[in-house]
């Protein structure tokens, strides 16, 4: 058992708005804020706890919708982008209620960022704290301050910035500014040891999100798990189960999304059994993988398992057929593949229409008859695209690419990340020939 001495302080943690063009809820919740949140009360701390993005204009069934947003004046270096823009969650006024019902005032504030580019929500919160709570000091962490360290440090106005921890040493950071000493330690390598993220903390709960394993043991060029977690860590599968049977039993859950990067690497002993023990307890509910799975290893068992565990909206990391491609990428997946993969899930009972493959567009360099090959094999296939605009993502090998090939400085300006700009345009495949593609899917002509 944990221990702590003197006082316990009091944290008010904050998820902050997306601020962009479009923002959908694919199952988006601050996991590891909620963990963080869970770590500090069993630490004796007292905790607040806001998430400004827990408020949808509409729900779907199985969990996902659409975020109420607000439309907002756009940053200067977007201004000439002929869209609109707009801050997705819950409403300034909506903030200040909430914020003024906290009793006293906190000791310490911490709050997460999302995406590079939507740091100009991030922002705005963090002067709307600085405000109401003068003189508290202000942790910002998450994906922006991790990839793009030196423009929070310079912009983002908060006091302390936290980039490449585990929970556990969060927890410490946040105990060293407070001179808290904490008696006990915990094995920054035991995922297992965490409490279950804080998902009790929200009024109400459309689904959870589920973490079986940290990190990727591929190094796609275009993706920051490498990056974002050293190692590839896996949960016991017993434990996994133990947390899904909690949320589904005691919450009533009846969708969750699995976060993880990697959910199928190595699943004769991790996926399997875990999926073998949801069907020995009988616990029912609706799985979704917005993340991809990896389609090497897809085989007949874990197809047959994904059906019979009610996987809902499988997504497939595909990205393209063209096999040099592939290779360059990282290659984590060949042509053959993908067929074997399409083939069992097919047997195992998904429609095409339930298969959903991610083909990633606008690539450095990339051209538009590459794309269009891709769509054209995944429907041969009878299975259904995705199109995904590439993001550059700082620190990635492809992102030194990435700028010769951009018209905007991404490398300077985090807002120029962003996928909806199609921040990798050029002759080859440009913006208004993507437009054009997208409507050509839509008719059915491709």
């Amino acid at each position: 058992m944990f221990h702590v001495k003197h006082s316990p302080p009091h944290i008010l943690l904050l998820n902050p708005w997306i601020t962009d063009f479009s923002a959908y809820n694919f199952w988006v919740k601050p996991i590891g804020l909620l963990y963080i949140v869970s770590l500090l009360r069993y630490f004796g701390f007292r905790v607040t706890f806001i998430d400004c993005l827990d408020c949808y204009s509409k729900i779907k069934p199985y969990g996902d919708g659409k975020f109420f947003k607000t439309k907002i004046e756009k940053p200067p270096p977007l201004k000439s982008i002929p869209r609109n823009y707009c801050r997705y969650g819950i409403s300034e006024e909506m903030l200040l209620k909430r914020l003024s019902m906290i009793e006293g005032k906190p000791d310490l504030i911490g709050i997460t960022s999302g995406m590079t580019y939507w740091y100009p929500g991030v922002f705005q919160l963090i002067e709307i704290i600085k405000k109401i709570f003068k003189g508290v000091p202000v942790i910002l962490g998450g994906l922006y301050v991790n990839l793009c360290y030196e423009h929070a440090e310079k912009y983002s106005g908060a006091d302390f910035l936290f980039k490449n921890g585990s929970e556990w040493e969060a927890i410490k950071f946040i105990s060293n500014i407070l001179h808290f000493p904490l008696l006990d330690e915990m094995d920054n390598s035991d995922f297992d040891n965490l409490p279950f993220p804080a998902f009790d903390l929200y009024p109400k709960l459309n689904f959870t999100v589920i973490l079986t394993s940290r990190g990727c043991p591929y190094h796609c060029s275009y993706c920051a798990s490498p990056i974002l977690s050293k190692n590839f860590i896996k949960r016991d599968p017993s434990k996994v189960v133990d947390e899904i049977e909690y949320w589904t039993i005691r919450y009533g859950i009846e969708n969750i999304a699995f976060y993880d990067d990697a959910l199928l690497v190595n699943s004769s002993t991790h996926f399997l059994p875990m999926m073998n023990e949801l069907l020995r307890r009988g616990i029912r509910c609706n799985f979704h993988v917005p993340n991809a799975l990896h389609i090497r290893e897809i085989n007949e068992e874990v197809s047959r398992l994904l059906y019979q565990n009610n996987f809902k909206h499988l997504r497939l990391g595909f990205e393209t057929s063209n096999e040099i491609a592939q290779l360059e990428t990282g290659g984590k997946v060949r042509n053959e593949e993908f067929l074997v993969a399409i083939h069992h899930l097919k047997m195992a009972g998904f429609s095409g229409e339930e298969i959903g493959v991610y083909i990633l567009a606008g690539l450095p360099g990339q051209r538009i008859e590459e794309v269009e090959d891709t769509i054209i094999f995944v429907r041969q296939q009878g299975a259904r695209p995705i199109l995904v605009e590439y993001s550059p993502i700082p620190k990635t090998p492809l992102f030194e690419k990435a700028k010769q090939f951009s018209p905007f400085d991404i490398e300077n300006e985090p807002l120029f990340q962003n996928n909806s700009l199609f921040p990798c345009q050029w002759e080859g495949f440009t913006e208004n020939d993507f437009r054009k593609l997208k409507e050509r899917i839509k008719k059915g002509e491709i």
